[in-house]
């Protein structure tokens, strides 16, 4: 009896098609039905990558133990949405291992008048306890019988340690398990004897066990067998002992001259030379080893990274000592640019600033630096304006305060350091935030770890989109108002409570300071500001900072205040005893016209 097999799949190709399957279960009679629905738009059907997932094709598995098959195949549309290019539609049973389907399967169907389907078959109708007593009971010497899964009659098939035919009159025959290493469990072929349908295991003369791989083998006696394992034990052991001395040692030296390269090529005698001429404490500069800092991370364990950007990535740290700290694993060095590095790791280690994320030191011995600081546990700015579950926990004091705090740091950088340091990426995300919300500002001068040479210069530009100067992408002369540019981005965000730049929206309100300057210009600036901002800022104390923010924004460097000026307009501000923001219902033309003085 022939049934048809579950290596089929019952498959309906078009592109404006619903299939269906109709047939009986062979074992008990019932009725067993499925289908697929396949669609496609002319599009899809040019372009399918040859997947039977619903577009243009789609397939069921169908169990096994089926018979009298009937089948349906319809159209949605009468294929009038699809006629110039799938003017019919085809559904079939076919062995799942014989058919393909591509974007050809609709021209290539038309011309098919038939597929290759796979049947299972089985002898008779009745199982095994009733067909074995009968006398035309088909399986033969040395074979079982077994029923066939979801269809009626018997199937034969050769016991264990037997093959051939089950069916052949003179059944099947006996394997010889000893002469096939993969077929039996004993030491060797020679303490193998081949038995009807198995094998059995023995050891010769002068040895004892049960002669099985496995289990106790065969052996010697046992005196000899001790001496022996004990000379054999300790030549194994010298060898492990000495081999493994040899290789630690070996990894060890090789380990060493790695570091000792990487601390001479990322400067560490240069930054010991410096540290000596300028008789800089060692305690202010500290030097890591790598082995610290890869305990510190767990082996820099990707849970432990709290920050990622284009320089390189940051992990969280707890050194032995149990303070926590920040370090930053940078992507790529110039070799060109160490001394310059070295030189900044000195200067940066020794600003004290409050506002300052402290340069705790760095590690010199892997294949890039790595810089340690300190650890500013309450995230970034951008986390807490930007974030709907923590932008509720900034106020507009607390904002002002921030921007207060982050111009006296850029402003310290630019003048008040004993070298001046351009930030080069001034942002949210790299103004950190403590417990108090004291603003830490972060990643200033790192950027000098990238190549930098006078070419680069000219080629590729660095930032962040949303935040460059104009004036830098330009002319790629990167200058401390190219900071101020970015610093008056952060305040627009400050104000606002969106983000630099986004992809969703109308396109106009895509670029924030575009916006922000339309809007100021359009006497809308109430209609942009954050709710917060709206409810608690004071009017005179946000129109002052939306005309500083407009004369950070300003397309040329020079007509843009010194970030000295910046920090002083905003601690200014901070001093100003204004009324409650509501106290000004109405906001005329007069109130807001000093802001476009210079549009």
């Amino acid at each position: 009896m022939f049934t048809i097999s579950n290596r089929n799949k019952f498959i309906a190709v078009g592109c404006d098609t619903k299939a269906q399957i109709w047939a009986k279960r062979e074992h008990d009679n019932s009725t067993y039905f499925t289908g697929c629905m396949a669609y496609c738009e002319k599009a899809d059907a040019l372009h399918l990558n040859g997947s039977c997932s619903g577009v243009g094709c789609c397939q069921v598995s169908i169990p096994s133990g089926l018979k009298n098959l009937t089948m349906s195949v319809v159209s949605y549309h009468n294929h009038t949405r699809v006629w110039d290019f799938n003017p019919c539609s085809y559904a079939f049973v076919v062995d799942e291992n014989k058919f393909n389907f591509s974007d050809k399967s609709f021209g290539e169907l038309a011309h098919k008048e038939s597929l290759p389907m796979a049947l299972d078959w089985a002898i008779g109708n009745e199982p095994c306890n009733v067909s074995e007593h009968k006398p035309d009971y088909a399986c033969k010497q040395n074979s079982i019988c077994y029923n066939p899964e979801n269809r009626s009659g018997y199937l034969c098939k050769c016991k264990d340690g037997y093959n051939g035919n089950p069916y052949h009159p003179d059944g099947c025959e006996d394997i010889d398990e000893c002469k096939d290493s993969s077929l039996h469990n004993c030491i060797s072929e020679r303490n193998c004897i081949n038995t009807p349908g198995t094998y059995k295991c023995f050891c010769t003369k002068g040895f004892n066990g049960d002669g099985k791989k496995d289990r106790k083998g065969c052996m010697r006696n046992q005196a000899n067998v001790i001496k022996i394992s004990i000379v054999i034990g300790l030549c194994v052991l010298v060898v492990i002992v000495g081999s493994s001395w040899l290789f630690f040692i070996n990894k060890k030296r090789k380990l060493l001259n790695m570091k000792k390269k990487f601390f001479k090529q990322n400067g560490g005698l240069l930054l010991q030379q410096e540290l000596h001429e300028q008789r800089v404490s060692t305690e202010s500069v500290k030097i890591f080893t790598a082995e610290a800092l890869k305990n510190a991370t767990k082996n820099y364990d990707e849970s432990q990274i709290i920050g990622k950007g284009g320089f390189g990535t940051v992990y969280k740290g707890i050194l032995k000592n149990g303070t926590e700290v920040a370090i930053k694993k940078s992507k790529v060095v110039d070799q060109s640019q160490i001394k310059q590095f070295i030189n900044e790791v000195i200067i940066l280690t020794q600003i004290n600033h409050r506002n300052v994320v402290k340069l705790l030191g760095c590690c010199l011995e892997t294949e890039v630096p790595l810089l340690v600081y300190e650890c500013v546990s309450n995230g970034t700015l951008s986390e807490h304006i930007h974030c709907e579950d923590k932008a509720s926990s900034i106020s507009w004091g607390i904002r002002l305060r921030i921007a207060t705090e982050s111009a006296q740091v850029l402003s310290y950088l630019h003048s008040a350091a004993s070298i001046p340091i351009i930030h080069r990426d001034v942002k949210p995300t790299n103004i950190l935030l403590d417990d108090n919300y004291t603003a830490k500002v972060s990643d200033f001068g790192a950027s000098r770890l990238v190549p930098m040479d006078q070419t680069q210069l000219s080629t590729m530009v660095q930032g962040t989109l949303g935040y460059l100067d104009p004036e830098y992408l330009c002319t790629a002369q990167l200058t401390e108002k190219s900071d101020v540019y970015s610093f008056g981005v952060v305040l627009v965000e400050l104000l606002t409570g969106k983000t630099a730049y986004s992809f969703e929206g109308p396109e106009e309100e895509r670029n924030l300071v575009n916006h922000f300057v339309l809007w100021l210009k359009n006497d809308r600036l109430f209609e942009i500001l954050d709710d917060k901002v709206a409810k608690e800022g004071a009017v005179k104390q946000i129109k002052e900072v939306a005309k500083l923010a407009k004369k950070c924004l300003n397309v040329k460097g020079e007509e843009r205040p010194s970030m000295k000026e910046v920090a002083q307009v905003l601690e200014d501000v901070r001093r100003l005893r204004c009324d409650h923001p509501w106290a000004e219902v109405a906001v005329n033309l007069e109130e807001t016209e000093f802001l476009l003085e210079e549009t």
